[in-house]
């Protein structure tokens, strides 16, 4: 063993460190490393910013923007609304079918994304289902890291040990290479954790802390208005065809105010805002409320040729990612003071509708078209989130008292879902034929996303993880330092020297193994960043063919089921799963020795060696 060697290994045991202690940050362990190792001599500074230059690192980026897309036009959320609707309380088919569907989302967007966007939606599962969330939550992750099981750009170890074969000079691995890996394993999970949950039965979560934003629902009851709510679809034969709504001033001569029009879209219906230049189509469903009880609905209906539709109960909130509610008070100040609620105006000035109003702590029951507003009111908003949102920067005469929950979980570009998809189509196609690199595929898949409008440059920029990539970048000297001083070399000699005579399989299992246990203490990027070269080091020195080898790197990076700080999925589930660490070691080691197990019998059959 050299100085210059020692010398890697001393910086590499420092880092290490680091890494498990979280201090500094893992991205700046990262910095440091490409700063002082230049300063060894045994690196140039070239070599050691050599990893801004992979092309990996720009497709992990890519990645992470067209993961955003799904996110922005609701791709994901709707994922998870079908799965509550599917599963209904059964436990058993809600764990299987998210841990299928997270591992499938997961298969083209980042893991750790993946966890965050479906966390409530667990959270949600748990309390209809009537179960404990932290025997959901662990599937949960689970189900992530599998998912980087399932497709070659899944997760950023897979990139990792292929660009490595690349550098090599050997044809990298295919977009679907790790599949048949990684659907059998996904398999051996779903069923492992149907067993392992009865570990985490005793453990009930803690008791939520209360938002301190209302639910719609709770505005429904306050104000009464699930009885106000009425949807009526427009005939062909109506008088209200081609007309506009300035024309009809339904408000005044009916007492009813349009809360939103739906209107059948090429790919979905879409909500309207209602306005006065607005023209009214047949077949276009109006969403109404009643400005007083006295108000007969089915005379309105006969009146105008409309047909009454079925109704939520809940107003409108089954349609909450398009309208919402916002709680005002009027300011002494304010300019509406003195007025009635039809000359304040609100659909003109605010684009919103007045569908309640409270003095003091009663609600107003009777009708509010004449009802003049005094300082201290309390005003209840309904219209689109645009409309809010443009309140919440220019509340001139108006202060905003409350905002729902639901504000949080709002999709910003749900309408360009079938757009996000198409794009997401272009690029798995390009990846799957090869056609151009993945990195270019991945790309113009960016490029759609964002001329379709599915998100735009600065949420772009805001999507990009950029403490994992320069944690790659910062890794990657390593690599290289490792192999100019001989370091490759030593560890793959000393795995062939502990493993005797043994066969390709223990060896495979030697490699797996020690992957796994740097995963316990380094990012599973980082471990496969060190891992690649001493698997093709294993290969060459058994003239093997080097893809089991580089293939059991993957799917041990893969593996960090073991402890909550293996990968930031783990961590991410810990406080909505109420764990302890002991949770994870008790249902983490088990599994990964059974994914040991069934890499080893995979991988050789599947790759020769």
């Amino acid at each position: 063993m050299t100085a210059d060697l020692i010398l890697v290994l001393l910086l590499l045991a420092a880092a290490i460190v680091m890494f498990a202690a979280n201090r500094p940050r893992m991205d700046a362990v990262g910095l440091l490393m490409i700063t002082v190792l230049p300063f060894t001599g045994i690196i140039t500074m070239n070599e050691a910013l050599s990893g801004f230059s992979d092309p990996n690192i720009v497709l992990i980026a890519a990645l992470f923007v067209i993961g955003e897309g799904l996110v922005r036009t609701g791709i994901a959320r709707r994922l998870g609304d079908w799965l509550i609707a599917r599963a209904g309380r059964s436990e058993t088919r809600l764990l299987s079918l998210l841990m299928v569907i997270v591992a499938g989302v997961g298969s083209v967007m980042s893991s750790t994304g993946v966890v965050a966007i479906f966390i409530p939606v667990v959270l949600r599962m748990a309390r209809t289902a009537g179960i404990a969330a932290g025997r959901l939550m662990m599937p949960l992750s689970v189900a992530a890291l599998l998912s980087g099981m399932m497709t070659l750009v899944a997760t950023a170890p897979n990139l990792v040990v292929n660009a490595e074969l690349v550098r090599h000079g050997f044809d990298g691995f295919h977009f679907f290479s790790i599949t048949p890996f990684g659907l059998p394993l996904l398999v051996l999970g779903v069923g492992y954790m149907l067993f392992a949950r009865r570990w985490l039965a005793g453990r009930q979560p803690e008791q939520p802390v209360e938002s301190v934003r209302p639910a719609l629902a709770d505005w429904v009851r306050d104000y009464g208005l699930a009885e106000r709510e009425h949807r009526l679809r427009v005939g062909p034969d109506s008088p209200l065809v081609g007309k506009r709504l300035d024309e009809l001033n339904l408000r005044s001569t009916s007492g009813v105010n349009i809360i939103a029009v739906e209107r059948n879209g090429r790919f979905e219906h879409r909500l309207i805002r209602p306005q006065a230049e607005t023209v009214l189509h047949g077949g276009d469903v109006l969403f109404l409320d009643l400005f007083s009880p006295a108000i007969d609905i089915a005379e309105v209906a006969r009146r105008y040729r409309l047909e009454k539709l079925t109704l939520s109960g809940a107003y409108f909130s089954d349609r909450s990612q398009d309208i919402g509610m916002v709680e005002v008070m009027i300011p002494p100040t304010s300019a509406l003071v003195g007025k009635t609620v039809v000359k304040a105006r609100f659909r003109t000035q605010y684009g919103l509708n007045v569908v309640g109003l409270r003095r003091g702590t009663v609600p107003h029951r009777e009708s509010l078209l004449d009802e003049h507003l005094k300082v201290g009111d309390t005003l209840l908003l309904v219209g689109t989130w645009k409309a809010i949102r443009r309140l919440q920067s220019a509340p001139v005469d108006l202060i905003i008292l409350n905002l729902p929950g639901e504000l949080d979980e709002i999709v910003p570009a749900a309408a360009r879902a079938p757009h996000a998809l198409v794009a997401l189509a272009v690029t798995v196609g390009l990846m799957i034929t090869g056609v151009v690199p993945n990195v270019q595929a991945a790309l113009i898949g960016c490029l759609l996303l964002g001329v379709l409008r599915c998100i735009d440059l600065d949420a772009a920029y805001r999507s990009i993880h950029w403490q994992s990539l320069i944690l790659i970048v910062g890794m990657l000297p390593f690599s290289i330092a490792l192999q100019k001083t001989g370091g490759v070399d030593l560890a793959a000699d000393t795995l062939l020297t502990l493993a005797g005579d043994a066969g390709p399989r223990m060896i495979l299992a030697g490699l797996f193994a020690i992957t796994a246990v740097f995963g316990l203490f380094i990012s599973n990027t980082a471990t496969a960043v060190l891992m690649a070269p001493v698997a093709l080091a294993v290969a060459e020195t058994l003239q093997a063919s080097p893809y089991p080898f580089a293939m059991i790197v993957a799917l041990a990076a893969s593996s960090a089921f073991m402890t909550p700080v293996s990968s930031p999925v783990n961590t991410l589930v810990v406080g909505p799963g109420n764990y302890v660490f002991t949770d994870f070691v008790k249902v983490g080691v088990p599994f990964t020795v059974l994914v040991m197990i069934v890499s080893v019998l995979l991988v050789p059959w599947l790759l020769p060696p």
